[in-house]
């Protein structure tokens, strides 16, 4: 990555930048005293894995990313919560995950057993240290603007992790959701699963919406206020249909998985709202 790239990056992506004069004061320390602590670990984590990846065959990659995942989700005051471990199946399939903030993949690093592999933005890809580890430890990079060759080499590059027997882990909403709620999922991953003939895994992730939106920078002043819980919760398998052509089977794959995310979403949303209007218990 050029510094001149580097800098763009800089200006459009990080919060401080990118508002400039429109925060104040309070709200750019906030915001230092969030991601200054998080570059940190970012490049102290990384500078392991690049380090010591390639002289373990990746498990130290593995390992240090997951720490950096569990620590920075701790540093942010995330308390992640995972229900769903033992639908987990063997061997290659697709996690599909709602994508809430930018902060989901810390906490779903954190959550998600198995060394899954993400569709990253390429732009991510370009972090120093960040994505430096990404690349090495092979996970995909992902630009939703380079027209339909780039589409095929990418699902290709899907099929590939699947055949190989790792987890791939998407957030087939294709971008953040700008309301808190579920958009269309894109067909790309289905494909790759229905061509590898492996299943799909759904993710319903809860909370990461109201800590930090999409257009906001950091994850607001309560993080003083102890622990926010973040919910993981992990659907059963959802099977390719192999009675169907492949078009219709990677339209059904993808539809019984979106109704399966919104349905987990639905269910934990009708209990939090339940927990909030039940009474006080009397002491």
């Amino acid at each position: 990555m050029g510094l001149k790239r580097t800098v763009d990056w800089v200006r459009s992506e990080w919060g401080i930048f990118r508002k400039g004069r429109e925060m104040a004061w309070g709200d750019r320390a906030r915001w230092v005293r969030q991601w200054v602590p998080f570059g940190t670990r970012t490049i102290g984590w990384a500078t392991l894995s690049i380090t010591l990846g390639p002289l373990s065959k990746g498990s130290a990659s593995v390992w240090a990313a997951r720490r950096w995942s569990s620590s920075s989700a701790r540093g942010l005051r995330i308390d992640v919560r995972v229900t769903g471990e033992e639908n987990v199946p063997e061997g290659g399939f697709v996690y599909a995950s709602n994508h809430e903030s930018l902060v989901d993949i810390l906490v779903l690093g954190a959550a998600l057993p198995g060394d899954f592999k993400w569709a990253a933005k390429r732009s991510v890809m370009n972090i120093p240290f960040l994505g430096w580890h990404l690349r090495l430890a092979g996970h995909i990079p992902v630009d939703r603007n380079r027209g339909k060759e780039a589409a095929v080499a990418v699902t290709e590059a899907f099929e590939s992790v699947l055949r190989n027997g790792k987890p791939l882990l998407v957030f087939p909403e294709g971008t953040r959701t700008t309301d808190g709620k579920l958009k269309a999922f894109k067909n790309g991953a289905f494909q790759a699963a229905v061509l590898a003939g492996k299943p799909v895994v759904p993710v319903a992730l809860e909370g990461t919406f109201s800590l930090m939106s999409k257009d906001e920078v950091d994850t607001g002043a309560s993080m003083s206020q102890g622990m926010r819980p973040v919910t993981v919760q992990i659907g059963k398998p959802i099977y390719p249909n192999t009675e169907l052509e492949e078009e219709d089977a990677v339209a059904d794959l993808r539809d019984r998985t979106r109704v399966a995310v919104a349905g987990m979403l639905d269910e934990f949303r009708a209990e939090t709202a339940d927990a909030e209007r039940a009474p006080p218990l009397s002491g």
